[in-house]
């Protein structure tokens, strides 16, 4: 995609769309830098009433890829490079398909059902743990397997790694971390896809890099705020977020 193209579906957005743009995804961004997640759920919200809803999923792609990069970098020391493995090679290929679907149908049933899953997910991890259920390394790569195909298809689907990531066993600032590495490894495979189905315009570029950009420090101010947090706290917020991301991706279903 050439840089004028670029720059043209710029000037194709009003000053006003561009700002509440820019003010959302530094929100997102320091939301996400707190919570693990942000970006998925709340974005949409602005972005389909400026692009509509068919570009969201590859403009979140894109705006994760960079946000999540600089996560990453942000609490690099807290990965946990075990785990993150295992959801990655049990994910990339499920990952893939669910690209190439989202390439061919979307459908606000999808959206529905992955919203319900994602609200039912914090009652359920409590009363797993009350019951001193977990996932070892077996059972998060089989739950990575199915996540994946999520993953690839929808722009909100990490709010359920956070969950997986949690009842595996991590906490505070280890989720935020390995959540992170895991997103921008499957953000590229997630890309490649789109890129080669031909569904990444200059629009979506243009928008992304804007949501990109004026995220970028968010992560570096998250980090500080949550090195202030009581992991009882921070685990309280991410529980929120999951529910608030599932009841949001309802809503934006039935609005479709």
């Amino acid at each position: 995609m050439t840089s004028p193209a670029v720059l043209t579906a710029f000037g194709a957005l009003s000053p006003a769309e561009l700002v509440l743009i820019a003010a959302m995804g530094i929100a997102t961004s320091l939301i996400g830098g707190v919570a693990g997640y942000g970006t998925g759920a709340l974005m949409p919200l602005v972005l389909v009433p400026i692009v509509g809803p068919e570009p969201i999923v590859p403009i979140i792609a894109i705006s994760a890829l960079m946000t999540n990069a600089s996560r990453a970098t942000a609490f690099r020391q807290r990965i946990d490079a075990r785990r993150a493995l295992i959801v990655l090679g049990a994910a990339a290929p499920t990952c893939v398909l669910g690209a190439y679907g989202y390439t061919r149908l979307t459908g606000a049933g999808v959206m529905i059902l992955i919203g319900t899953m994602l609200m039912l997910s914090v009652p359920l991890r409590h009363a797993l743990k009350r019951r001193g259920f977990h996932f070892d390394d077996r059972r998060l790569g089989a739950a990575g397997l199915a996540w994946g195909v999520l993953m690839g298809a929808t722009s909100g689907a990490g709010v359920l790694l956070l969950a997986m990531l949690m009842a595996a066993g991590l906490e505070g600032a280890a989720v935020i971390a390995t959540d992170a590495v895991i997103s921008v490894a499957l953000g590229v495979v997630k890309l490649a896809v789109f890129g080669l189905a031909g569904v990444v315009s200059a629009q979506v570029i243009a928008v992304a890099l804007l949501i990109g950009l004026v995220a970028f420090p968010g992560a570096f101010l998250a980090r500080a705020l949550v090195a202030r947090l009581p992991v009882h706290i921070h685990t309280a917020m991410i529980d929120a977020v999951v529910m608030l991301g599932g009841a949001a991706m309802i809503v934006g279903a039935l609005r479709r």
